[in-house]
C-alpha cells in the first residue's frame, strides 16, 4: 500500500505528527505540552488538570446546538518495548514507521498506535470543519498503560459530557461494552550477595523471540510466558543438581506477556555438560509444546563470567515460587452475553534481579471484583509463602454492561447501516479507563471502539490501515445521530 492510499489522510497525517513525540507511560510532559500547544493554535478551549489530563472542547456545528454533548476519549501515553538488540530511546527519538502491505508497523519498536490512533482521531475530528456534530469534548487522559492514574487522578467536573466513546479498542468490528478490572502484584525477595564455591562454572542461559502480546487481550491464546519457561527448567534441574542462582532477568512491563529473559546459574564442573544436555532437550520439547502460538522462539546457553550468586535457601524459594505462581487463565464468564470470554486471569510480567533484591511484577484480571480479589490473594499466598515481600496496588475497577445503553444501540444501528452486517457487541478482558468512569461518572452511557490493531505491547505491533477509516466513518456516522437532550 502506498503511503497515498492511507485514508483517511487527515488522520494519518495526525498520527505521523504523533509518532515524532516521545511519551512513554509517566513521561509524557512532551505529549501534553504538544497538546495543549495545538488546541491553542486552533483557537479551541483547551485545559489541563493536574494529573495532566489534557480536554480541548469544540463546539457544535450549526443547528446540532441541542444535541446532547458527547465525549471523545483515548490515552496518550504507550507502551515502550523494543527488539533486543534495536537502538533506540524512547524519551527522545521518534517512531520510524512503514508500510507492509495493508498494514502500518514500526523499525523494530512498538508502533505507538495504542493508542496513538485514538489520539489522532480525535485531532482530526477537532480540525474538521465538514462533518456535522453537536457540542464534543476531546480527552486524552495520560498514564494508561502502568497505572492509569489519569483516569484515576482526574478532577471532578472535568469531563461534562453525557456519553463517551472510548477509541482504545483493537478490533474493528466490534464494540466493547463492559471491561476486567485488575490489579497487580510485586514481591520483593531480599538478599545478602554471596560467592559461589571456588570450583563452579557460570552458565547463561536465554529465551527469545517469544510472541508475547497483550496481558488481558491475548492471556487465552496460549502464548508462551519467558518466566514461566525459564523457571521451568530452573525448578527440574535444582532437583537433580547443587544449582546456584546469580541472576534472573525478564520482561518489562506490567500488562505484557514477557518475549524474552535470560538467567545466570553456577554449577559444579562435573554437572556442566548435562545440565547443557538437559538444556537442549527441554528447548526441543517447549519448542513442540508452543510449535503453534510461538514459531520464531530462539533457546541459547553459553559459558559466562564469575558473579557473586543469591543464597541458596533464598533461590530456592524464588525458583519454587516461579514454578508454582498461578499464571494464565482461571476462570470464563459464565455470563451468555459475554460469549464466553475470559473472566479472570493473572500474568507474571517481569522480574528484575539487582544487588541485593529480586523484583517480580505479575498483573491479575477479573469481569467479576470477589474473583479478582481471590486470584490476587493466590498470587499473594505464593510469594509470601516463599517469604518474598508482598505489596499489591489498589488497581481499577471492572466495567460494568449498561443494557438500556442509547449509545450502544445508535452505534449497532450505524455499523448496520455502513457496512450492511452487524457488529459484534462484547466485553473485553483487558482494561479500559471506562470502569474508572463509570465509578466517578454513574450516568455516563459509554461505548468503546476502534480499529484493528495486532501484536499490541510489543515490537510487532501493527496497524490494519484499511480499518481506520471504517472507525472514521463509524463515528462520524454516530456523531450525526446523537439525540438531542
Amino acid at each position: 500500500m502506498d503511503k497515498r492510499d492511507m485514508k483517511p489522510a487527515r488522520v494519518f497525517e495526525q498520527f505521523a505528527n504523533i509518532c515524532e513525540i516521545p511519551r512513554p507511560s509517566k513521561r509524557e510532559e512532551k505529549m501534553i505540552e504538544y497538546l495543549r500547544n495545538w488546541g491553542a493554535s486552533h483557537n479551541l478551549e483547551t485545559k489541563v488538570d493536574k494529573v495532566g489530563n489534557v480536554l480541548i472542547k469544540k463546539g457544535a456545528t450549526p443547528g446540532h446546538e441541542d444535541r446532547l454533548k458527547v465525549i471523545i476519549q483515548s490515552h496518550m501515553d504507550m507502551v515502550c518495548d523494543k527488539l533486543v538488540d534495536k537502538d533506540f530511546d524512547f524519551d527522545n527519538d521518534a517512531i520510524q514507521t512503514h508500510i507492509e502491505g495493508d498494514w502500518l508497523t514500526a523499525d523494530g519498536t512498538t508502533l505507538g498506535a495504542d493508542d496513538g490512533i485514538g489520539v489522532a482521531i480525535a485531532l482530526a475530528l477537532l480540525e474538521a470543519d465538514d462533518i456535522q456534530h453537536g457540542p464534543i469534548e476531546c480527552v486524552f487522559t495520560r498514564d494508561e498503560e502502568t497505572q492509569l492514574t489519569g483516569a484515576s487522578g482526574m478532577e471532578a467536573g472535568f469531563m461534562e459530557g453525557d456519553m463517551l466513546i472510548n477509541l482504545d479498542s483493537e478490533d474493528e468490528g466490534q464494540i466493547f461494552v463492559s471491561c476486567a478490572g485488575g490489579r497487580t502484584t510485586m514481591a520483593t525477595f531480599h538478599y545478602e550477595p554471596e560467592n559461589a564455591p571456588s570450583d563452579y562454572f557460570f552458565i547463561k542461559g536465554w529465551i527469545k523471540g517469544l510472541k508475547g502480546g497483550h496481558s488481558g487481550d491475548d492471556i487465552e491464546k496460549k502464548r508462551a510466558n519467558a518466566i514461566k519457561i525459564l523457571g521451568r527448567f530452573l525448578y527440574k534441574e535444582l532437583n537433580k543438581y547443587d544449582v546456584r542462582l546469580a541472576e534472573f532477568n525478564s520482561g518489562k512491563m506490567h500488562n505484557a506477556i514477557p518475549r524474552d529473559g535470560q538467567f545466570v546459574i553456577a554449577v559444579p564442573n562435573e554437572a556442566k555438560e548435562n545440565i547443557r544436555a538437559d538444556w537442549n532437550i527441554f528447548a526441543h520439547e517447549v519448542e513442540e509444546e508452543f510449535h503453534v502460538s510461538d514459531t520464531d522462539m530462539e533457546f541459547g546457553m553459553e559459558s559466562t563470567d564469575a558473579r557473586t550468586v543469591i543464597p541458596q535457601n533464598i533461590a530456592t524459594n524464588f525458583i519454587r515460587a516461579i514454578q508454582a505462581v498461578d499464571n494464565g487463565v482461571f476462570a470464563i464468564c459464565q455470563d451468555k452475553t459475554l460469549n464466553g470470554m475470559v473472566e479472570t486471569s493473572s500474568n507474571i510480567a517481569s522480574i528484575e534481579t539487582t544487588n541485593g533484591t529480586i523484583k517480580i511484577v505479575a498483573s491479575q484480571r477479573s469481569n467479576v471484583m470477589s474473583n479478582l480479589e481471590n486470584q490476587c490473594n493466590t498470587i499473594k499466598a505464593v510469594f509470601e509463602l516463599a517469604g518474598a515481600d508482598v505489596e499489591q496496588t489498589d488497581g481499577y475497577p471492572a466495567w460494568k454492561m449498561r443494557p438500556e445503553s442509547k449509545l450502544t444501540k445508535i452505534a449497532v444501528d450505524s455499523y448496520k447501516k455502513l457496512f450492511g452486517k452487524e457488529p459484534v457487541v462484547r466485553g473485553i478482558h483487558a482494561g479500559l479507563e471506562c470502569g474508572l468512569f463509570s465509578e466517578r461518572y454513574p450516568n455516563l452511557d459509554m461505548i468503546s471502539f476502534g480499529p484493528t490493531l495486532r501484536g499490541v505491547h510489543t515490537p510487532d505491533e501493527r496497524l490494519l490501515i484499511p480499518t481506520v477509516e471504517m472507525v472514521w466513518n463509524h463515528l462520524i456516522d454516530i456523531l450525526s445521530t446523537i439525540p438531542t437532550k
